[in-house]
């Protein structure tokens, strides 16, 4: 004769993630990180994310700077230059460009401007590129996707302070 063995499945079943904690570290944070974190949230890729929460700081609609910041997602499609800090590049370009298509003046300023952030970021995060943040090869993750938009927003935000 057979026993019948009961197992208590619901204890087995993993814990429910509340879809809603990630509002928890908004917090206390900046306008510009929470919009970013937002953007992020509502499936804007880490580069649009950064980059669209200062669309109107760079005079700039937000829809556009969507579309060109859409590429620079996942590290270019890749895992390779971390999309928020491809934000910080294209922030940097779209505040210090004369836009002077005859004869432009502004490039080093603007490569001043995204080394110093760019520094800053790997500084904080140990690199800053996607693969190595999201630990691919070394299965050590360095930083959250969420954590580089809000590290990458912070240090726009002290850039256009003059603070970097």
């Amino acid at each position: 004769m057979s026993e019948t063995v009961k197992t208590d499945t619901a204890a087995a079943a993993p814990a429910k993630q509340d879809p809603n904690a990630w509002k928890e570290q908004l917090v206390g944070k900046s306008d510009k990180v929470v919009k970013a974190i937002t953007n992020h949230h509502n499936k804007f890729n880490c580069a649009q994310a950064v980059a669209c929460a200062f669309a109107e700081d760079l005079g700039m609609d937000e829809q556009t700077v969507f579309r060109i910041m859409e590429g620079f997602g996942f590290g270019m499609g890749s895992m390779h230059e971390c999309g928020a800090v491809s934000a910080m590049a294209a922030v940097a370009g779209l505040k210090e460009s004369d836009g002077n298509l005859q004869s432009p003046a502004s490039k080093k300023t603007s490569y001043k401007a995204s080394k110093a952030m760019l520094k800053a970021f790997e500084e904080k995060n140990g690199s800053t590129i996607c693969s190595v943040i999201k630990g691919v090869e070394t299965k050590k993750v360095l930083r959250s996707c969420d954590g580089c938009v809000e590290d990458a927003t912070e240090i726009i935000e002290r850039y256009l302070k003059g603070e970097l």
